[in-house]
């Protein structure tokens, strides 16, 4: 499994509604499930974000329809990072010669 950090904001429509935020989440839970992946972290943030979720998926094709069906419902926007776990790093900074 590939693990994403999702970087997210509400939109207008989002935060006029966010006394719904909860239950799109556990929709957004489910989805992600539903297409092989999961939730493994989720955090309200302060700062540039509203909120930060550590995601994992089979591959990118599947994090890539996720954050499109988060967009389409149009409550939030994302910007998702694909994450190298540290012996990813340390390999990749080994071959570095």
């Amino acid at each position: 499994m590939t693990t994403y950090i999702v970087l997210i904001n509400w939109t207008d429509q989002g935060v006029r509604t966010v006394r719904d935020s909860s239950k799109r989440l556990d929709a957004a839970k489910k989805l992600l499930g539903d297409m092989g992946g999961s939730f493994k972290q989720f955090f309200l943030t302060m700062g540039g974000y509203d909120m930060v979720a550590v995601c994992e998926a089979p591959d990118d094709a599947v994090m890539a329809r996720f954050g499109l069906s988060l967009a389409m419902a149009g409550n939030v926007r994302t910007q998702t990072l694909k994450a190298f776990p540290e012996a990813a790093y340390r390999e990749i900074i080994g071959s570095l010669g």
